[in-house]
């Protein structure tokens, strides 16, 4: 299954999490959506958010991108 891509490029900390945090629960328990960000702040960011909400941070398959699956 391909990633479900969401691009907050150029958006500052907090628009990529919200975007994800808008976007997670339209995609199905195991999928993955992928966030294109290039906010520093994403990295730290996005990993925490995963673990505060129960979600799977997946990594980061390339500069500026996080793969998020959901769990719940």
């Amino acid at each position: 299954m391909n990633p479900v891509v969401v691009d907050c490029l150029g958006q500052r900390c907090p628009l990529p999490v919200i975007a994800l945090a808008r976007r997670l629960p339209l995609v199905p328990i195991g999928g993955v959506v992928r966030i294109l960000a290039d906010d520093p702040a994403a990295a730290l960011d996005i990993p925490a958010w995963c673990r505060m909400r129960g979600q799977e941070y997946a990594g980061s398959p390339a500069q500026n991108e996080f793969d998020v699956r959901r769990i719940v």
